[in-house]
């Protein structure tokens, strides 16, 4: 399996040109067109560019010195916050950003086009299914602390979700609740997913001892669905429940919450008897961990 992701890598760097200096013949190698496009027409704070691809702070100021140079590019202290450093393109820049965006839609284009029509079927379902599974890879699961503000957005999220499918206020401190005292060690802990540094899902565990433990806060945001994130934040909580000594973990949902449902079904949970006064949920499931 490595070695065919080796070889795929190979070939798509060599197919698109990542190894020309003269990225899509014009004067600069496909890291600075990279960053032109990122920047965009809006322009992009450096700090989100930097997490958007990957790149430390100075390999990020070198590319972006490297446009300023040339004239693509200026990076000045945001309007709102001036400890906030914006790119943006300057006029020859968004020029250059067009010429870009018209090539690489000729470079897509050839791609395509040496194939049969099934052929290329194949290849962009391939691409699609490689894009996300790429992203899916690319989401880091790390423990926080409950008032992290990073906790706090996602939780916000979370409970305006509930409301808004639901069409019933939720308030989290009435029936079981998850305030942070009880998601610090050893009570408890709460988990957030990033994808590209942003904050994309949350989930949490309260141990109780005497082998149960229950999951709260489950949420994925909209634009990380459909990357098989709610199953891997399922398992890590899992995971940390097992190593806190948990043979039982228990969890309860709203009943517009359809597939998150779904889920715990397929994930082995079942439904049980209400072990909580949690006046929001009309399901509660439980499963039994192995050893």
């Amino acid at each position: 399996m490595v070695e065919q992701v080796r070889r795929f890598n190979r070939t798509v760097t060599q197919r698109v040109g990542a190894l020309d200096d003269h990225f899509l013949a014009r004067d600069r190698p496909l890291g600075e067109a990279r960053v032109l496009w990122e920047i965009g027409p809006e322009g992009c704070e450096v700090r989100a560019l930097r997490a958007r691809l990957g790149l430390d702070s100075g390999h990020a100021s070198r590319l972006l010195r490297a446009l300023e140079a040339d004239g693509m590019a200026s990076v000045d202290a945001g309007e709102r916050d001036r400890r906030v450093r914006v790119a943006r393109l300057t006029d020859a820049g968004r020029a250059e950003l067009a010429v870009l965006n018209r090539r690489s839609e000729e470079l897509a284009e050839a791609l395509l086009a040496p194939l049969a029509p099934t052929q290329r079927e194949r290849l962009v379902g391939a691409m699609r299914d490689v894009e996300r599974l790429l992203t899916a890879a690319m989401v880091e699961i790390r423990t926080v602390d409950p008032e992290h503000p990073d906790a706090r957005q996602c939780l916000r999220s979370y409970f305006a979700e509930l409301e808004r499918r639901s069409g019933v206020p939720f308030d989290p401190l009435i029936g079981s609740t998850a305030e942070p005292h009880e998601l610090r060690p050893p009570a408890g802990e709460i988990v957030v997913a990033y994808l590209r540094a942003e904050a994309v899902a949350c989930g949490a565990v309260k141990h109780f001892g005497g082998g149960v433990c229950d999951l709260k806060r489950m949420w994925v945001a909209d634009a990380a669905r459909g990357l098989g994130l709610g199953r891997r934040l399922l398992a890590d909580l899992e995971g940390r429940a097992a190593r806190a000594g948990a043979r039982t973990v228990r969890l309860e949902t709203n009943a517009t919450l359809v597939e998150a449902i779904a889920l715990y079904r397929s994930a082995g949970y079942r439904e049980a008897p209400a072990f909580n006064d949690e006046p929001f949920a009309d399901h509660w499931f439980e499963k039994q961990l192995s050893e």
